[in-house]
């Protein structure tokens, strides 16, 4: 009696099994069964179920970049759920569009598309196999006869063709002769000449100084602006210090700057200062780090000194302006 009971389940789940797939249709569709050579055709694969069946998992084949030898895959559409009947809410569409094309003549069968639901592949859906014919575009070569490549044409000459070359050419020879005839007239009437002393160079401490005194009236780290502040020291340092020390600082790393600082003569206290400035502002540039209120002032101060310990005073003189004085024709 028990087996009996038993059998009669295992009847009831496979009953219920099939009217559960049976809810599943899926088909394909060309929209033109007949192409020429090249021409692309839609092939719609569509999957319909129950609204109810919210939990279905649809595995949909897979398609590569041909679906047989002959056939060749253009472009797919992603797949979309829509309700195709409005009046019919319970059933659900799935939609996927696949554009091919054949250059190749015959009779191509496309073998049906394989659907898997919900992981079980020994009830997997078929769509119905599609037949695509492919034909050649046929050519009429009785209506065409071959005929002699035709002679060039023989045009007679017309110097008015070249008239707009002559009237450039003769404007361009004007231009250039009368710019000619100004030069030599103005060339001959010399004036007064006046040699531009050359200007004085200014010492590299006093431009150091000046920019660090605007620095500090300006005082940006207050406004959060800290990258900026210790950006602006370092590049007056490393100014000042290829002015005065001949070294090429402002694209020199710090190690760099402080190996070359071994050469020159310089005091042990201003060359702690320096490797102090420089060393913090990469600090801050590159490793994004936030001092405190005291070293911003300490390093600024800094600056100062190293320029006040290293600086060399500079005579400025200013050469008399000389007059080559001509007499003019």
């Amino acid at each position: 009696m028990k087996n009996i009971k038993h059998i009669l389940f295992i009847a009831i789940l496979i009953f219920c099994s099939n009217i559960f797939l049976g809810q599943i249709r899926v088909s394909a569709v060309l929209d033109s069964s007949k192409i020429r050579i090249g021409e692309q055709v839609k092939l719609d694969l569509y999957v319909n179920y129950d609204a109810s069946q919210r939990d279905l998992r649809i595995e949909w084949p897979s398609i590569g970049d041909t679906i047989t030898g002959k056939v060749e895959v253009v472009s797919i559409t992603p797949i979309d759920t829509t309700i195709p009947d409005k009046n019919n809410p319970t059933i659900y569409q799935q939609h996927q569009q696949i554009i091919i094309s054949a250059y190749d003549s015959g009779y191509f069968a496309m073998p049906g598309f394989k659907f898997v639901v919900n992981g079980d592949t020994t009830q997997p859906f078929f769509t119905q196999t599609l037949l695509l014919e492919v034909h050649t575009i046929p050519t009429d070569t009785s209506s065409t006869k071959l005929k002699d490549i035709k002679p060039p044409f023989k045009e007679v000459f017309n110097w008015k063709w070249y008239l707009d070359y002559i009237y450039w050419g003769i404007g361009i020879i004007v231009f250039i002769t009368a710019i000619i005839l100004l030069t030599l007239y103005f060339a001959r009437k010399k004036k007064q000449v006046v040699i531009e002393p050359e200007k004085p160079k200014v010492p590299a401490h006093i431009t150091a100084l000046a920019t660090l005194e605007k620095i500090k009236a300006e005082q940006v780290w207050k406004e959060g602006l800290t990258k900026e502040y210790y950006s602006s020291i370092s590049d007056a340092v490393r100014l000042y210090i290829e002015e005065r020390f001949d070294v090429y600082a402002l694209e020199s790393t710090t190690d760099e700057i402080m190996k070359a600082f071994r050469t020159q003569v310089v005091d042990k206290t201003s060359k702690e200062k320096l490797e102090q400035i420089l060393t913090l502002s990469d600090f801050v540039k590159f490793a994004k780090m936030s001092p405190i209120e005291d070293e911003n002032r300490f390093t600024l101060q800094n600056a100062f000194d190293f320029v006040n310990g290293t600086k060399r005073e500079e005579e400025i003189t200013i050469p008399e302006p000389q007059t080559n004085n001509q007499p003019t024709q």
